[in-house]
This record gives structure tokens, sequence and C-alpha cells, in this order.
């Protein structure tokens, strides 16, 4: 198989940045793009993934356009030596869009781990939280639901290279 070069390689990272092609065949868009065999634009961005280069690759939903306008962000106060187990627990929970850690900012902000839970109305998203919180016996840990009032641009990460 062709190898990239290291320049057709910062092509291909410049061309994904902004997620990958609106078509039915991306990756085939992309090869197009940079005159290299799809299954070599594959393999690299398969190997980038493999590396940790690329740490996810998913979907970014518009949520409020297929009719979700109920969006929280639930705030957990877990105990650090629970947080990895009850983290992996609300990932994998049905109706959770987006689960990670963050460090406390105390003395104000206690919370170390976040949740997104969307819906098409807020009574559907407490009683999905209710139904996790059950689920999987969460009801002693302390939380706080912030539902959205504004809508902003959705993007995925972005990263540069330091310069410094």
């Amino acid at each position: 198989m062709k190898v990239m070069t290291d320049q057709q390689k910062e092509y291909l990272k410049a061309a994904i940045q902004d997620g990958l092609p609106l078509t039915a065949t991306p990756y085939k868009t992309l090869a197009l793009q940079l005159d290299l065999p799809e299954a070599l634009v594959m393999a690299q961005i398969r190997e980038w993934t493999d590396e940790g280069y690329i740490k996810r690759l998913g979907l970014v939903v518009r949520h409020h356009a297929v009719g979700y306008r109920a969006n929280a962000m639930v705030v957990w106060d877990v105990d650090d030596s629970e947080v990895d187990r009850i983290g992996e627990l609300l990932r994998q929970a049905e109706g959770v869009t987006l689960c990670y850690r963050r460090r406390r900012q105390p003395p104000h902000w206690p919370y170390n781990l976040y949740c997104m839970i969307h819906g098409k109305c807020r009574d559907r998203v407490l009683q999905q939280l209710d139904r996790i919180t059950g689920q999987y016996s969460l009801q002693h840990i302390p939380r706080t639901i912030l539902f959205s009032n504004q809508q902003f641009k959705q993007t995925g990460g972005h990263y540069a290279r330091y310069a410094g």
C-alpha cells in the first residue's frame, strides 16, 4: 500500500479538523480531495485513533433541529474514589449523550462529574434522570441540574500545535 507523505498527512489533518465531509462516502470524498486511495485515508485516520491523536470520532447532533428542546447538564459531586466507576455507568446510560470528568473548583463548585441529557421537554429529562439515578443507585450523590436557556454553536474539538 502507498504511504502518505508528511505533507499529505498535514492536509488530511486540516481537512478533518472541522469534521468529516457531509457526504454518503466521507472517506472517499477526502481521498478524492487529496488524490489518495480511500483505503489509505481510512488507514491513516485509524492509526491516529489507535495512537490517541484522535481521541473520539463521533457526531455533533443539532438537538434543537430534531425537536429536543430541553437540554440538561447534570453535575455530580462524586467521591474521587468512585468517579471513574460512576462515570462509566452514566456514559452507558440510556439518554446520556455526553459524560466527562472535570476538576472541582472549591469552595463554590464541588462538582467533578458532568453528563448531558437531552429531551423534548423538561419533564421527560427529569424522568430520564430519575430512571438513571434509580437504576444505578445514585440517589445519595449530590447533584445539580442545569437546563440550558440558550443554544450555542456546537462543534467538535479543535487542536492546534503548540509553538512555544
